[in-house]
């Protein structure tokens, strides 16, 4: 295996612009989008991909936020990419989670990634097609806000066959979750659900509820758009907690239960969706027969 730094990874990212489709493909990929910034996508990407782990399976997260990386820090990781015979070797998290970001590929956190566009688009295939995933049941997308180039980019090189939409309740950030819903029909990408995060607090020295940023806002998104809705996650102050100090709450959830079950909620959503679709494959290859 061939260690490199952080400097000579990312000049091989730029000087291969042209890469060519891996043949291994992971059984199942899962783009989590929004339609703006600062709605807890990336915390929300992060613990799917430790509970499907914790789950048995094998599972990848591509942090394709490219320019402003925040999975590592969820996950608790550092280090650098390793390449080995001309692929890129994901860090692991465990024995049954990889993850690729680049904030791998900078020296500090506080490192600025200045790419323009071809050299994201380079790095996009480059990332899904010439990584040693190995065999992976999930591939989980961490993408960044938005419909532009680096979604589209990724659901053309990827197909993914799952789409999961992450919201806050107010007005302005379901504006924005509505184009994601709206993106993922016209890409033809089979929507999962929607989340509706950061809906309502509850005082814990009295118990007062307040609903700082609105509440059920995703959920009326998702019945008026014919979407299905898995759950509402409330301001918590140990999730802020968990993703600072990098352990997810999927996997310590003893500290926030009301969040571990959340959690729990959007993984066996995912998996539902996911079992359902294997049933109508099977159920329309015994019609064709």
């Amino acid at each position: 295996m061939e260690t490199r730094n952080h400097v000579e990874t990312i000049k091989q990212l730029q000087v291969r612009p042209d890469v060519v489709r891996s043949a291994t493909r992971p059984t199942h990929s899962i783009i989590v989008m929004s339609g703006k910034g600062g709605v807890g996508k990336s915390t929300i990407s992060a613990n799917l991909a430790v509970s499907l782990s914790l789950n048995g399976y094998n599972v990848g997260i591509l942090d394709a936020d490219l320019t402003s990386p925040s999975v590592p820090r969820l996950l608790g990781l550092t280090g650098n990419i390793e390449v080995e015979e001309n692929q890129l070797v994901p860090v692991s998290y465990s024995d049954k989670l990889k993850v690729l970001s680049t904030g791998f590929l900078v020296p500090s956190p506080d490192h600025a990634i200045i790419w323009r566009g071809g050299m994201k688009m380079g790095a996009i295939r480059q990332f899904i097609n010439e990584t040693k995933w190995g065999a992976l049941d999930f591939l989980v997308v961490d993408l960044p806000p938005g419909t532009g180039d680096e979604p589209l980019s990724i659901v053309q090189e990827l197909q993914p066959d799952g789409a999961l939409i992450v919201t806050t309740p107010q007005e302005v950030a379901l504006v924005s979750s509505r184009k994601s819903i709206d993106f993922a029909r016209k890409v033809e990408v089979p929507i999962i659900g929607i989340v509706e995060n950061m809906s309502g607090y509850t005082c814990p020295t009295c118990g007062t509820q307040v609903a700082i940023f609105k509440s059920g806002g995703g959920e009326r998104s998702a019945k008026e758009l014919d979407v299905p809705f898995i759950v509402r996650i409330p301001l918590d102050s140990t999730i802020c907690e968990s993703g600072d100090s990098g352990k997810p709450i999927s996997e310590n959830g003893a500290t926030a239960p009301c969040a571990s079950e959340s959690s729990n909620l959007i993984t066996q959503s995912v998996l539902r969706f996911y079992d359902a679709k294997e049933k109508v494959k099977t159920e329309n290859e015994e019609v064709m027969r």
